[in-house]
């Protein structure tokens, strides 16, 4: 007999018909009722044992967390809570779980446990619904693209280049750590290693991309980035996962509107297929914040954040009249702010967060930021007005309750306005020269932006802190799993 998955089996009719189901393991009440989940969906399907069947020794190893193969009818429900049922006719026990050392007990455990569980922490309902909800939201990302006549482009992983001039970066090596080959002068001779030249995991996929749009006008990455930035907080992993759209001909107006109608889609496309994980996660928040101070629990409800996003156009201003508006604000004027707020520096999650939430009450696109502290491929702008200095092409795109969710830019075509930029950032000609050349050959205006998949996840799911959005995390001091 063929096996059937419990997410079809509970939308089909019951009408005695014979079934094989194979799960694990949630509960078992009353040596009677078992819940069992195989992860196609979050709900249990019921297995009704008639326990006068089985030994004692044998129901003993129907424990949380053991395998089961279950063949039985499935009929109408008798009970609350679900629509069908299966009464069991055979059960085979496939792995067992002793209960005594399984750690996953049918109890509320901490997010820090469960991280330290993370093998197994897939098995929850709540991490059960944020992995469905990773694979909806990746398959969302591409089918988005394709759609839209965008071409997936693998960049490298191994990479010579800081595409963000931050230096955060894994280096990757053949030579002994210890004692490498040096050079006559004392320095480390790099043309003995494997690439004969440094290298290191790529922090973006971004300047490889642009050489890919100035081929086939529109291609994406979607692909694992690395920065070594010893941040151990809610935001920030090691190693996480960019989409990096990049577009031929277009300018950073272009570029806004690509980003919110790309972020609209996929926002939406989870709403409409992934309901019941949805709901799930909606309810689980609710359940969190009920004994909070109000001022700590979220702004609105998953859900209604995730609607707030749709219904809205995303409002369009720039970095000089964010700074404008806040200097304004009653939260700057009474000293509410931790960051100072003054041209020139760049802006903390606190301005973000208010700007979307209190002043305009929608999502927010801040452009023409300030050059000197933005990456040396942004396009510089002509001279602003009310700007007191120089600001580049570039966007941030800020949503409710957790700031900045997408950055990007028009990039500098112009030649030699981009070398000059790199003299001035220190960025090395000789190590970029390919980039250079796209400049020489056929330059155009083009633009693109980064979102963090993570992030998004963050977002989308209203888990609170990034290293539950991805199945095994890395971080500062751990590299488990």
């Amino acid at each position: 007999m063929q096996r059937t998955e419990i997410k079809p089996l509970l939308h089909t009719r019951p009408e005695g018909q014979q079934v094989l189901v194979k799960g694990w393991v949630r509960t078992f009440r009353a040596n009677r009722f078992i819940a069992l989940n195989d992860g196609s969906c979050i709900h249990n399907l019921q297995v009704v044992v008639e326990f006068e069947q089985y030994d004692e020794a044998f129901l003993k190893r129907i424990a949380t967390g053991a395998a089961l193969a279950v063949k039985g009818r499935l009929v109408a429900s008798q009970g609350a809570g679900q629509d069908v049922e299966v009464l069991a006719d055979h059960i085979d026990i496939l792995g067992d779980s002793d209960p005594a050392v399984y750690p996953l007990q049918p109890k509320k455990h901490s997010m820090q446990f469960l991280r330290e569980k993370a093998h197994l922490r897939m098995r929850t309902q709540t991490f059960g619904a944020v992995f469905r909800l990773r694979h909806a939201l990746a398959f969302a990302i591409h089918q988005y693209f394709h759609e839209r006549g965008f071409f997936y482009m693998h960049t490298p992983i191994i990479t010579g280049s800081d595409a963000e001039g931050a230096g955060e970066m894994f280096r990757v090596t053949t030579l002994d750590p210890i004692n490498p080959p040096l050079t006559e002068s004392g320095e480390v001779d790099w043309k003995q290693d494997f690439f004969g030249k440094e290298t290191n995991l790529t922090v973006s996929g971004q300047l490889e991309a642009e050489a890919g749009a100035m081929s086939l006008s529109k291609v994406y990455t979607f692909a694992p980035t690395f920065r070594a930035e010893n941040s151990n907080t809610t935001r920030h992993l090691a190693e996480f996962w960019m989409i990096e759209p990049e577009v031929a001909f277009a300018d950073i107006h272009d570029n806004m509107d690509l980003a919110e109608d790309f972020l609209k889609y996929i926002i939406r496309y989870v709403l409409e297929h992934c309901p019941d994980d949805m709901a799930f996660l909606d309810r689980r928040i609710q359940q969190e914040e009920k004994n909070m101070k109000a001022e700590l629990r979220r702004p609105m409800g998953l859900l209604d954040t995730l609607r707030f996003v749709l219904e809205h156009d995303f409002e369009r201003i720039t970095y000089t009249e964010a700074i404008r508006i806040l200097r304004n604000s009653k939260p700057f004027k009474k000293g509410r702010f931790e960051f100072p707020v003054e041209w020139g520096k760049d802006l903390q999650s606190e301005h973000e967060r208010y700007l979307v939430e209190k002043h305009y009450k929608k999502p927010v696109i801040v452009t023409g930021y300030p050059a000197s502290f933005k990456a040396f491929y942004m396009r510089l702008n002509e001279p602003e007005e009310g700007a007191p200095g120089d600001t580049v092409a570039a966007m941030d795109i800020l949503f409710p309750g957790i700031g900045e969710v997408v950055g990007g830019s028009q990039r500098e075509e112009r030649l030699d306005v981009l070398r000059a930029k790199m003299a001035a950032m220190k960025v090395p000609e000789e190590e970029l020269w390919w980039y250079l050349e796209l400049r020489k050959f056929g330059t155009a205006p083009h633009s693109g932006f980064g979102l963090g998949f993570e992030r998004m996840m963050v977002f989308i799911t209203g888990m609170g802190n990034i290293r539950d959005v991805i199945p095994f995390p890395r971080t500062p001091k751990n590299a488990e799993f």
